[in-house]
C-alpha cells in the first residue's frame, strides 16, 4: 500500500485526491472482508496517506459582477454581502435591515437563519463597508421593503439560504470559467483574496473574515500572499542599495 502511495505522489497526483482515492478502496476492500473474500483490509487508517488541503477557488472580479448580473434582482443584494461584506449564507439569509447602518457603512451580524446564534463568538464582529455599497443595499431596501435584508422578491419577507444556493446553481453555468462546484461560500474567498491584494496583512484579512484565530486565515489563504522569498530580497535589496547610494555620494 506504502508503494503504491508513493507511485501516485510521484506520478504527480494531488495529496488530496491520493487521500479520496485510498478512503474509497478502504471501503471495497471492508465490504470484502465483511464478506468473507478477504482476511483483513489493507487499506486501514494506518495505510492512509495525508489528506492535503485543496486551495480555496477565487473567482475574477469580473466573474463575481457576472454573478450579481445574472441572479435575480432581488437576490443581487445576497451577492454583495458575500462578496464585499465575507457574509456566509446563512448569514446572508438571516440579516435584517436593523443590522446594517447605512450611513455610518457597518453591517453587524447578529443572527444566522432562522434566527439562530452565528457560527462562532468572533463571527458577529462590526464589518466595514464603503459609502457605495451602503448606497446599493439601501436602495435593494427601499425596492424590496422588509424586515429582512434579503429577500425572495417583492411582497415576500425571507429567502432561506437553500434558494439562495439553488440559484448559484441555476446561474454558475453561465458563467466563463466558473467551477462545476462554486458556492455562495467561495465568494468570501474572493473578498479575501481582494483584501490580500490590496496589502492587507493577516490580522486584517482574519478580522474582515471574522476568523476565530489567524491559524484559520492563514490555512486556507497563506498561498495568496506574495511569495515570501520575493519580497525578504526586496527588503534586504532596499537596504543594500541605500547603503551603496550613500556610499557614492560621500565619495563625491
Amino acid at each position: 500500500m506504502k508503494a503504491w502511495v508513493a507511485r501516485l505522489r510521484a506520478d504527480g497526483f494531488e495529496a488530496s485526491y491520493i487521500h479520496q482515492l485510498h478512503a474509497r478502496f478502504s471501503q471495497i476492500m471492508s465490504d470484502a472482508v465483511y464478506d468473507g473474500v478477504l482476511g483483513r483490509n489493507p487499506c486501514s487508517r494506518r495505510t492512509s496517506p495525508p489528506m492535503g488541503k485543496a486551495k480555496v477557488y477565487v473567482a475574477t472580479t469580473e466573474q463575481v459582477w457576472a454573478i450579481h448580473d445574472a441572479v435575480p434582482d432581488h437576490l443581487r443584494v445576497a451577492v454583495l454581502l458575500g462578496a464585499f461584506a465575507g457574509l456566509r449564507v446563512a448569514e446572508a439569509a438571516g440579516l435584517r435591515v436593523a443590522d446594517v447602518d447605512f450611513t455610518r457603512g457597518i453591517v453587524y451580524p447578529k443572527q444566522q437563519w432562522p434566527g439562530k446564534p452565528l457560527k462562532t463568538d468572533g463571527s458577529n464582529q462590526p464589518i466595514p463597508i464603503p459609502h457605495d455599497l451602503a448606497l446599493l443595499l439601501a436602495a435593494s431596501v427601499q425596492k424590496y421593503p422588509s424586515e429582512m435584508l434579503v429577500t425572495n422578491g417583492p411582497g415576500t419577507d425571507r429567502c432561506g439560504p437553500w434558494i439562495i444556493e439553488r440559484t448559484m446553481r441555476d446561474i454558475r453555468q453561465q458563467i466563463d470559467g466558473l467551477p462545476e462546484g462554486f458556492t455562495f461560500h467561495d465568494l468570501r474567498h474572493y473578498l479575501a483574496s481582494l483584501l490580500i491584494a490590496s496589502g492587507a496583512d493577516i490580522k486584517t484579512v482574519q478580522a474582515r473574515m471574522r476568523h476565530q484565530s489567524a491559524r484559520t486565515t492563514l490555512d486556507t489563504y497563506s498561498h495568496l500572499w506574495p511569495d515570501a522569498d520575493e519580497s525578504t530580497r526586496t527588503a534586504v535589496g532596499a537596504v543594500i542599495t541605500a547603503r551603496i547610494d550613500s556610499v557614492e555620494t560621500a565619495a563625491y
